[in-house]
């Protein structure tokens, strides 16, 4: 298993590596520029803009150096005025062997083009949290919701319960958080008044956006928790446990549910990358200040160092969410194997 590990953490660096370098051609291959206005600026001001941000070089020689601020570290002594173009994620210090106030700085995005005062990592720690709490909190109402509704259903099949749990299912996937939003507003917010209707900073506030994200996850998680209950259901292995004259309860606990939660973690991993990256409508509707906006009014304002922090911040989760889903594998079924 150490091994396997060992080996996806060296492919995380070469898929990481191969996302940035598509992402770099991509966005500098859309026409316009992130200093284009409806108002042309002066070209001797786009010039020194350009020069600023290293924009006027080739494009090896722009990639290279974005990289480099990212991946190598370095060392500083004395304290460092407050500056975007070098603002690193992690700040380290070290021990007095190497030198007064010696700190070890790593992981630079960049400044972004549109706030001079206001960097990449700027945003990463200010906003991330946010939208990682809300991301959790929605992947644990979706799966609070989704996963005793699929059981339920499968264990009740062709039931009231079945079609109860299903209906509902299907109503989730129906309505899209951009309907469901704004009717939790106005029933909690609006009518009954026990909730806010947007902002930050509570648990109430937390309430409606994670109920609005969680509720549509938990209908994929139901239908699909059910459709793989009862295909394990239907094995022989379970015929077998049953005429061995195990409880019905050990049966599908022991047996059956842990099977059956294989195609579900599959789908965990990479919906738990998503949400905790941020969600740009249940972030808007709410006026949440989290990751969700900049994954989009970077891209619209061609704000070059936003869009490969957030694609790649997105990749690096979604990859390690991956290799989780992996991991988990060989623990929900022994026959599985990495060595």
């Amino acid at each position: 298993m150490g091994q396997y590990i060992v080996r996806r953490l060296l492919w995380m660096v070469l898929v990481l590596f191969l996302i940035s370098v598509v992402t770099f051609l991509l966005m500098r291959s859309v026409p316009g520029g992130p200093f284009a206005r409806e108002k042309r600026l002066p070209e001797a001001t786009v010039a020194l803009l350009n020069k600023k941000y290293n924009l006027d070089a080739p494009l090896w020689q722009q990639y290279t150096s974005y990289i480099g601020d990212i991946v190598i570290p370095t060392v500083t002594y004395g304290k460092i005025k407050p500056n975007a173009a070098e603002n690193y994620l992690l700040n380290v210090p070290l021990p007095a062997m190497f030198g007064d106030e010696a700190v070890l700085r790593w992981a630079n995005f960049g400044p972004t083009f549109k706030s001079r005062s206001r960097s990449v990592n700027d945003i990463f720690r200010e906003n991330l949290p946010i939208s990682f709490q809300l991301g959790l909190a929605a992947l644990i109402i979706a799966l609070a919701i989704g996963m005793p509704l699929g059981i339920l259903s499968a264990l009740k099949r062709n039931t009231i319960y079945d079609y109860l749990g299903m209906g509902t299912a299907l109503m989730g996937v129906s309505f899209p958080v951009i309907i469901t939003a704004p009717i939790l507003q106005y029933f909690f917010g609006v009518q009954l008044k026990i909730l806010p209707v947007s902002g930050w900073g509570d648990i109430q506030s937390m309430i409606m956006p994670a109920l609005a994200l969680g509720f549509v996850n938990a209908a994929i998680i139901a239908r699909l928790t059910r459709a793989s209950l009862l295909q394990i259901l239907g094995e022989d292995y379970i015929r077998t446990a049953r005429a061995k004259g195990l409880p019905e309860r050990v049966v599908i606990i022991i047996h059956a549910l842990k099977n059956s939660l294989i195609p579900v973690v599959t789908v965990v991993g990479p919906l738990f990358a998503a949400l905790v990256t941020g969600t740009f409508v249940v972030e808007t509707i709410f006026g949440i200040p989290g990751m969700g906006r900049f994954f989009v009014t970077s891209i619209t304002g061609r704000d070059y160092p936003v869009i490969m922090g957030t694609i790649l911040l997105y990749a690096f989760f979604l990859i390690v969410t991956n290799l989780l889903v992996d991991i988990t594998y060989a623990w929900l079924d022994p026959r599985i194997r990495y060595d």
